[in-house]
């Protein structure tokens, strides 16, 4: 058989299928590259910095805790080298472990995720005089379906086609009664050839009368951080129009483009238009094509080894690997498309679905004596109700609650207007955000955020320990690569360049969670304590992480309380009340540039080059006034904590790290402070680069300093190069 006798289905599909083999031919080098350092360092080091980071935020964590768990020996988390056991080691952790190919137990809750995806998976069928054919389907919006261009590539294709959900075996083994939805491309329908997606309108009821809605959806993100090269991917699909099957956990991600992404996977033809899922259960891509062995002639091959051919069947190709467009690029091209009316209203609902919450639970199918999944009758309602009436074939929707429990800055949002009746929830949800069951506390497994965060923040405290404090050699040479192309001789050049330099290398900005990271390993003394910054009393990381975790869970209380009742005080008595029960723990965090002077905002909040154990205490007794150097200091009596005037401050201890931390915001972050008389002034500089000189660096700054390199990206240059400071034009960078 010629290509001009195939079908138009066929040859579509042959083009995708050498267009992809082609991309995935000419990427070898690079796939290689990534496979390599998959096997000599880890997943970790596979993508790009951007991506990874990308991808440890969505999964709630970040650089630092990622590398300290890479770090951990594999015996950590089992209790038997850090004495832990596995029921203390958080959610996170384990999710890290997997994400980095460590550990393969999975959740429980793993399971019921995939088969609440799979109730909006179904198989399309199009049938026309001439042909027929198969594919895969999924619900992305409450009345939108998406498949691949080469299974529907024109509204008249479409309309000849039906999509059946339920196409599969229940749980005794025996086939369901397939629940089948005519589409309707009169309403809806966006093509793309070269990105090989179709996505269409389906009927509102099925056949027999039963709700689409009963089916869900599986919402399309645009954020990144989906998935990275070398994580595992799952497909629920109907491989040559079978019933529902799926490729669990054996396919890897192998290579991303800008475009599509390759993976290693079970999959044959019949799986076009099937979703590639990440653990999480979203969507990372559409499945459409892959790129086949070939023999030496370059004829591509049959699973038996033996020449392939189109009349044998798409299933019958012989796969080395298979390509998905990606969902971010995919909804990049739908935006652009000229949409009006009825149309555009749906588009703006694909968009808003996938900034909504899908429903997280759905009744599984109650079987009647027919084998249907007992549906309601025509003409019942359909409406998504937070749960409908328990009847046979009733559906479940249990809605999560994404909060932010982050009560500064930016998070200071409104709580949301309650949904209209029957509308869906919208998620808003800021950094850090926490994702749960329907108690709104966002409990996994039982525990708080707070608790987890407890629990990781122990953890990584007993795997910093198993690390050297300083490691001079290595840190003197990163030093050295730091500053490369940095010429000092003219003091404007030098600092500019150098705040260049640190905000271009500042690739990683962890949010402000101090008990994460500065008092697990960056704040710790050489004797393996915390000491205060301005009184240098000695405590145990453990008691800081444990007054942190207590003010954490405090917060997500308060602030479900705000959410869930109409009484509660409005947001600013909120934060003032949390400000008073921190300030009531004996332990606190010090930003030696007060919060207050950059307004909370981030990166500068969770910048660790400026942050510093302290107890509230002190941190009360500094407040935000500005640093001044008394001359009768050491003849007067004073607090452990130092030394205040109206609008003057002398710290007791830490004078040359706080001068070396505030020099280093004054040229990452030139123009934000100094503009108000309460503020930083010119006339203060000299105070710190007198401190500066007169108490130099020491092994904790080294500590501190190559520790945050490590997490941030970018250090310190008063603590690396001290004789610097008087090469810098600091006052250049006051507003």
């Amino acid at each position: 058989m010629t290509v001009e006798q195939l079908s138009p289905v066929d040859r579509a599909f042959l083009e995708q299928m050498e267009e992809a083999g082609r991309r995935y031919a000419s990427r070898t080098g690079e796939r290689d590259g990534h496979l390599e350092a998959l096997e000599r360092h880890g997943i970790l080091h596979a993508d790009t910095r951007e991506r990874v980071g990308s991808r440890l935020t969505r999964l709630g964590s970040d650089w630092a805790m990622a590398t300290a768990i890479e770090r951990t020996p594999a015996t950590a988390t089992t209790g038997t080298s850090l004495d832990l056991d596995r029921e203390l080691v958080s959610t996170d952790l384990l999710t890290l472990e997997r994400f980095m190919g460590r550990n393969d137990l999975i959740g429980i809750d793993f399971l019921e995720g995939g088969f609440l995806a799979a109730r909006s998976i179904g198989r399309i069928t199009v049938r026309t005089p001439a042909s027929s054919h198969h594919g895969t389907g999924f619900l992305v919006s409450p009345s939108l379906l998406m498949t691949n261009n080469h299974v529907l590539g024109s509204p008249e294709e479409a309309a000849a086609g039906v999509i059946e959900f339920n196409f599969q075996a229940g749980r005794d083994g025996q086939p369901l009664v397939p629940v089948v939805f005519p589409l309707d491309p009169q309403s809806f329908f966006v093509t793309h050839r070269d990105l090989d997606f179709t996505v269409v309108a389906v009927s509102g009821r099925s056949r027999d009368g039963q709700p689409l809605a009963s089916f869900g959806r599986l919402p399309l993100k645009e954020a990144q951080g989906k998935a990275v090269i070398g994580e595992l991917v799952n497909i629920i699909q109907h491989p040559n129009g079978e019933p529902k099957q799926l490729a669990l956990r054996d396919n890897r991600i192998v290579d991303v483009l800008d475009d599509f992404v390759h993976y290693s996977a079970d999959t044959a033809h019949g799986s076009s238009g099937a979703p590639v899922f990440n653990d999480q259960w979203e969507v990372v891509a559409l499945h459409h094509a892959g790129a086949p062995r070939r023999d030496r002639d370059g004829n591509v091959l049959a699973v038996d080894g033996t020449r392939w051919h189109p009349g044998m069947g798409e299933h019958r190709v012989d796969w080395k690997a298979n390509e998905g467009v990606r969902v971010s690029r995919i909804l990049a091209v739908i935006q652009q498309f000229p949409l009006s009316g009825a149309a555009a209203a749906l588009r703006a609902e694909l968009f808003a679905a996938g900034s909504s919450l899908h429903p997280v639970e759905v009744s599984p199918p109650t079987l009647g004596p027919d084998r249907t999944n007992g549906a309601a009758p025509p003409g019942a309602t359909a409406g998504r109700s937070a749960e409908r009436q328990a009847t046979t074939g009733s559906v479940r929707w249990s809605v999560p609650l994404h909060i932010s429990v982050t009560l500064d800055g930016d998070a200071l949002q409104p709580p949301p207007a309650s949904p209209a009746a029957g509308a869906e929830p919208v998620h808003r949800a800021t950094t850090p955000s926490y994702t749960g069951s329907s108690d709104g506390i966002g409990r996994i497994d039982g525990r708080s955020p707070a608790e987890r965060d407890l629990a990781a923040a122990m953890a990584t405290l007993a795997a910093f320990r198993t690390r050297p404090y300083y490691d001079e050699a290595a840190d003197l040479a990163a030093r050295d690569a730091y500053y490369a192309g940095i010429h000092v001789g003219h003091p404007t050049s030098l600092r500019l360049a150098l705040t260049e330099r640190l905000e271009s290398t500042h690739e990683r900005r962890p949010a402000y969670k101090p008990m994460r990271l500065l008092y697990p390993w960056v704040d710790l003394h050489p004797d393996e304590k915390l000491h205060g910054i301005y009184s240098d009393k000695g405590f145990t990381p453990q008691e800081l992480i444990e007054a942190d975790a207590a003010v954490e869970a405090a917060r997500i209380g308060r602030w479900q309380e705000f959410m869930l009742h109409e009484g509660a005080p409005g947001l600013e008595a909120v934060e003032a009340e949390l400000d008073l029960l921190e300030a009531s723990l004996p332990f606190n965090c010090e930003h030696v540039v007060p919060q207050s002077w950059f307004a909370k905002k981030e990166p500068m909040r969770g910048d660790l080059h400026h942050l510093f154990a302290c107890e509230s205490t002190c941190n009360s007794f500094r407040g935000n006034i500005p640093y001044f150097d008394f001359a009768d200091f050491d003849e007067v009596i004073r607090p452990a904590c130092g030394r205040r005037e109206p609008g003057r401050f002398e710290p007791s201890q830490g004078k040359g790290p706080v001068a070396r931390a505030t020099l280093y915001f004054v040229l990452r972050y030139p123009g934000k402070i100094g503009d108000e008389a309460r503020e930083l002034q010119r006339t203060g500089l000299e105070v710190l680069l007198n401190w500066h000189r007169q108490h130099p660096v020491g092994v904790y700054e080294q500590h501190r300093n190559a520790a945050i390199a490590e997490m941030q990206g970018n250090r310190n240059p008063l603590i690396d190069h001290p004789e610097w400071a008087e090469e810098i034009d600091f006052a250049g960078a006051w507003p």
